[in-house]
């Protein structure tokens, strides 16, 4: 675990969870490049972002990208550090052995929700995707998929690769990134370029006094768009009246304008929430029949900007040990956003009884067909059956939509297999009609990508890592599964 201490200046000395390694190195030209997970809202200082990329067989260091010094490779100087809170990945990387790139997710500098401390190189590296030299960590190539990101949108999901049917014959390499804002960029790999038709469009400005919010943002208008509609009060719902009625007086209440709604002194709506749209797991991709695989949600979240004042009288983020049983507890799940004049309060849009205060269904499974951008089929993923008021699951077998995070295996014979969902499900369905042809429950959630291999008994094995997740209420479990096809 990396150690980092603050300056006493902050009060803060934490050595524990604050970077760690949340994913494998990608191998690329023999060289193991490799991100971490970076605390995100407690400060404007948190550890650096960089990407690291060592010798596979030597583990010696061959190079460091750090995004606020992207043309410097080598490892600080004896007493010097890498610069704060960069941009970082903490997701899955993609790698190209031909071209010699490895394809880099990025996240955003802490925090998440405020920028004008931003430099011009942090903004470039945020939530783009980065393609490096695998040899030299040299910048090939940048992509950005949100513009200054004020909403939690990191890329989380690892990008595709595939060879999309150019005009004229033949294929181009390409790589398609999923998005948290549903978006589905096909990318030139070898450039960056969009080979798919990309837009920019105007999005509502942010009256935070001094923010620097884009006046536009890219939409990938030649692929389906997984965000949702804009939610109105009509989509407000409860189980009861009451907590409909509930529910519709709060998103009166809050600012709300679609996607790309900017944060207030106040409340506000974001959709999609911090889950997404497409969040890890990514999509899926049946190279023979040219499919592509998306699972994906529409939750809303609910904001609310407070002063640096009320942040810090409510501890919204403890200096101490939170396992210390005389740790502060904050009232809200939130930010602390140390350095900067505001904290946040962030949560899912919910109704008093804990369920989402937007009608369902909250979740997806959908099939692309590559070469067109068509959508061939899309259906509600995941039912009720481990939802209910302040999650007690009611058992409730009907087929709403549940929320879901984790990816999908798609087969040549043209099978499906995915966890992911809420329900604790392990499914089979069919690519060419999204019909579930097989389920079983896990004993806890399935929120890995299922793989398939071959037996020494001749036989095909479809094994899932079935780990649980604690705030989707689907367990803890330490159990690999493997399911045998007869």
């Amino acid at each position: 675990m990396a150690r980092w201490i603050l300056p006493k200046a902050w009060g803060w000395s934490l050595t524990r969870g604050w970077t760690n390694p949340t994913s494998p190195p990608a191998i690329v030209h023999g060289t193991a490049v490799i991100g971490a997970y970076i605390i995100d809202n407690a400060s404007t200082r948190v550890p650096p972002g960089v990407i690291r990329g060592f010798d596979a067989v030597t583990g010696a260091l061959k190079w460091a990208f750090d995004p606020d010094k992207p043309d410097d490779h080598a490892p600080p100087a004896p007493g010097q550090t890498y610069s704060p809170s960069t941009p970082n990945s903490w997701t899955v990387f993609s790698g190209d052995e031909a071209l010699g790139l490895v394809y880099v997710p990025m996240g955003n500098g802490s925090p998440d929700y405020y920028g004008p401390h931003r430099t011009p190189q942090n903004d470039r590296f945020s939530v783009a995707v980065v393609a490096l030299d695998a040899d030299t960590g040299a910048v090939r190539w940048v992509f950005q998929a949100v513009h200054h990101d004020l909403w939690d949108y990191d890329l989380a999901a690892q990008p595709v690769l595939a060879d999309y049917p150019a005009t004229g014959g033949g294929t181009t390499p390409v790589l398609i990134q999923p998005t948290k804002t549903g978006q589905l960029f096909v990318l030139d790999r070898r450039t960056g370029k969009p080979v798919t038709k990309v837009e920019e469009r105007p999005v509502p400005a942010s009256t935070i006094p001094g923010e620097r919010a884009s006046p536009t943002q890219p939409y990938s208008t030649g692929m389906p768009d997984f965000a949702g509609p804009t939610l109105t009060e009509a989509d407000m719902w409860g189980t009861t009246p009451f907590d409909q009625l509930y529910c519709r007086i709060r998103f009166r209440q809050a600012t709300y304008h679609g996607m790309y709604t900017p944060l207030r002194f106040g409340s506000s709506v974001r959709t999609p929430g911090e889950l997404g749209g497409i969040d890890w797991g990514s999509a899926s991709l049946d190279e023979a029949r040219g499919v592509l695989v998306v699972n994906s949600n529409l939750m809303a979240d609910w904001d609310e900007l407070i002063s640096r004042e009320q942040a810090d009288r409510e501890h919204l983020f403890t200096t101490r040990d939170p396992r210390s049983k005389d740790a502060p507890r904050p009232p809200y799940r939130g930010a602390a956003m140390e350095g900067t004049p505001y904290g946040l309060h962030f949560d899912g849009f919910m109704s008093p009884l804990d369920i989402p205060c937007q009608r369902p269904p909250y979740g997806f499974i959908s099939a692309v067909e590559l070469k067109t951008g068509k959508l061939l089929w899309q259906h509600p993923f995941g039912d009720a059956s481990n939802s209910g008021p302040w999650n007690h699951p009611l058992g409730l077998p009907f087929r709403l939509g549940a929320p879901n995070i984790g990816g999908s295996l798609v087969t040549r014979g043209g099978v499906i297999f995915i966890g992911a969902s809420q329900d604790q499900h392990f499914r089979a369905i069919d690519e060419a009609t999204g019909k579930t042809v097989w389920d079983v429950k896990l004993p806890a959630g399935g929120h890995a990508n299922p793989m398939t291999y071959l037996g020494k008994d001749g036989k095909q094995y479809v094994l899932i890592a079935a780990g649980g997740q604690g705030s989707f209420g689907t367990g803890t479990g330490d159990g690999f599964i493997a399911y045998r096809l007869p």
